[in-house]
């Protein structure tokens, strides 16, 4: 079985990109450094620029500027084993085109896909194509964030657009990148989102309906990301739907509610080209790193899990870890 590894946000900046100046690259994956490596393959939410240039982004006000020093973040990503980062969301430009150019640079330089952002809008919206395993896998991204970083034509930015089938604009973008990435015929067609508002823990009936509409376009895998807190996991149609992975390494404040210190890895396994389970493995940010969830945080984000993903009919087993198992 090949086994696929999706995470939600990895922001590299600001307390982060300060305490990498003093412990090893592979730091911010704290214990969980052997588990992403045995993976085959390795996808995140890249939530910053890697620069150490460009200048904060004033055009309009951004409370918040990420950037991490691509001396180290590139190493880290690469010493487990990051196959592909999206880029569509709304901080890969938080220090402009300057620094977004850079990032894709360094990227492109280390071996690692990306999608979601670029110089104009047809690179924005081009699908990126990832080989793990013997698997062929093609990724398209799309943010509904920040519709001032939004890719023109001739305008560097982010493959923006409104996540609603009604809404022409979204059908036409979206429906035209998955089409080019079908042309390369792959094993698997994954659309990373990144969209909705933070802390919000159910997705929106017209994200539903999105999801559906993708499902229908024979996507695969939808890998959200956004809210800064998972939400629950839904099968339409053979497609596997995680509406939100959450956050997965960053130095945010934590709502003592909402958790957003806590997520999972997303473990996807992949037989003979077909999905075929869903492993679910709590995770915990401290010490400015990501780790296996102690016993509690463990057993809370499994349970809320449970209760979130059973409203969309969606039933988990228990493997001999205490981790969530979905059969697809």
């Amino acid at each position: 079985m090949t086994r696929l590894g999706f995470t939600g946000d990895v922001m590299l900046g600001r307390l982060i990109n300060e305490r990498q100046q003093e412990r090893s690259v592979a730091g911010i994956w704290g214990n969980m450094e052997d588990t992403l490596r045995a993976l085959d393959g390795l996808f995140i939410n890249l939530e910053c620029c890697l620069s150490a240039g460009g200048t904060p982004w004033t055009d309009t006000y951004r409370p918040f500027h990420f950037r991490a020093d691509p001396d180290w973040a590139i190493p880290a990503l690469q010493s487990v084993g990051v196959d592909w980062v999206n880029l569509a969301n709304n901080h890969v430009l938080d220090y402009g085109p300057d620094a977004l150019s850079d990032t894709i640079r360094y990227l492109d330089d280390a071996g690692i896909a990306h999608s979601g952002a670029g110089a104009d809008l047809e690179a924005a919206t081009a699908p990126a194509f990832v080989t793990v395993d013997g698997l062929d896998i093609a990724f398209v991204s799309f943010t509904d964030n920040t519709p001032e970083f939004a890719a023109k034509p001739d305008k560097v930015g982010t493959a923006y657009v409104n996540f609603d089938v009604t809404h022409p604009q979204a059908v036409r973008l979206v429906g035209k990148s998955l089409a080019r990435a079908r042309e390369a015929d792959p094993d698997l067609l994954v659309a990373s989102l990144h969209w909705g508002p933070n802390m919000r823990t159910e997705p929106i009936v017209e994200f539903r309906e999105f999801a559906s509409w993708l499902a229908e376009e024979g996507v695969d895998i939808v890998h959200g990301h956004s809210a800064h807190v998972f939400q629950g996991v839904e099968v339409v149609d053979e497609t596997l739907v995680l509406y939100d992975t959450g956050d997965f390494v960053d130095d945010y404040a934590t709502d003592s509610e909402h958790h957003n210190d806590r997520s999972f890895l997303f473990e996807v396994g992949v037989s003979d080209g077909e999905l075929s389970e869903l492993l679910l493995r709590p995770t915990e940010i401290y010490d400015l790193a990501v780790h296996e969830a102690e016993h509690y945080a463990g057993t809370w984000s499994i349970q809320r899990m449970d209760a979130l993903s059973s409203a969309f009919g969606t039933e988990f087993q228990r493997d001999d870890d205490d981790d969530l198992v979905l059969s697809l």
